[in-house]
């Protein structure tokens, strides 16, 4: 177990490596000046060569790829990403100012998520073909085929403009976070929905399955000890990815409403080229996905052994 732990590890540490080098090189050689917009983003003006030379030296773009690179490694490696290139602040409480915000809403849609989709699934799953059945994979199927913007501009014009029941646009109260977190929600719902009733499906038709009921086995025995862990693996999968993937949802769905968090800090940070934000960000988002992927591997060999001994 210790070496497959250190396995995973090593891997997450790779990953996260590559992503650092790429963020930072796709970010150094992307096109215009990075000075000169950084200095707009300052001044709010157009600006003399000799400001904008002067910007350059001071945010460290005068100098070559590598020596920067480094210069950024060292201080990252302490999960120091430095400063804004614009404001001169430290990005970290920027980012965890942003954080806060942005993670509950990804955590309630998930949970929205999975409160829609367990239910619905199981109802499908108990009579596979019927119209039950067709409706609600007719329903995820429409779930996934909706843009995450679009779905939330419905949502507002229904529930915000047509209804007035909740507000639309801020963060300033619980209420604020209903529609968002629907948007996000109903997406993973539809995802959620497919793979659940998938796995329920491929467990009861495992071939031991007959021979444990004729022994007197109850249904809900067979369920809880044969059917859930055997459909659990494709659902863990998709629900840990989800979370992650809830973060880059989340991006859009806060400029859509309106709403703080690292949606708002990425648009800003990009549109002034603030280099060590954007890197912040992207960093972010990598480390969630990468300690999620971790996590379902450490869960698939305590619900399954045999993946651990297949590894080994």
């Amino acid at each position: 177990m210790s070496k497959t732990l250190f396995g995973l590890l090593l891997r997450t540490l790779v990953v996260l490596a590559g992503t650092a080098f790429l963020t930072f090189a796709l970010l150094w050689n992307a096109p215009g000046d990075p000075a000169a917009a950084i200095a707009m983003a300052r001044f709010d003006a157009l600006l003399s060569q000799e400001v904008i030379d002067q910007v350059r030296e001071e945010v460290g773009l005068n100098t070559s790829f590598w020596p920067a690179f480094w210069s950024w490694l060292g201080p990252l490696l302490s999960f120091d990403f430095g400063n804004s290139a614009v404001t001169g602040r430290p990005v970290w409480p920027d980012l965890w100012g942003a954080m806060i915000y942005t993670f509950p809403l990804a955590f309630a849609g998930l949970i929205i998520g999975l409160v829609v989709a367990l239910p619905l699934a199981t109802f499908a799953a108990k009579r596979p073909g019927r119209l039950s059945d067709r409706i609600a994979v007719a329903i995820a199927s429409l779930g996934a085929a909706i843009p995450a913007y679009w779905l939330g501009l419905l949502l507002i014009l229904l529930f915000a403009v047509q209804l007035g029941w909740l507000p639309a646009m801020g963060a300033r109260t619980p209420a604020h976070v209903i529609l968002p977190a629907l948007t996000l929600g109903l997406g993973v719902a539809a995802s959620l929905t497919r793979i659940i009733r998938s796995g329920i499906l491929e467990a009861r038709g495992q071939a031991f399955l007959p021979a444990i009921q004729r022994r007197g086995v109850s249904e809900a025995a067979i369920g809880r000890d044969h059917i859930a862990p055997h459909a659990a693996i494709p659902v863990i999968t998709v629900f840990g990815l989800e979370l992650a993937f809830l973060l880059e949802g989340a991006v859009l769905v806060e400029v859509i409403f309106g709403r703080p968090g690292l949606g708002t800090f990425l648009v800003s940070a990009i549109t002034a080229r603030d280099f060590p934000q954007v890197q912040a960000v992207v960093l972010l988002t990598a480390l969630v996905f990468v300690v999620s992927n971790l996590i379902i591997d450490l869960l698939y060999r305590l619900i399954d052994p045999r993946i651990g001994e297949r590894d080994a």
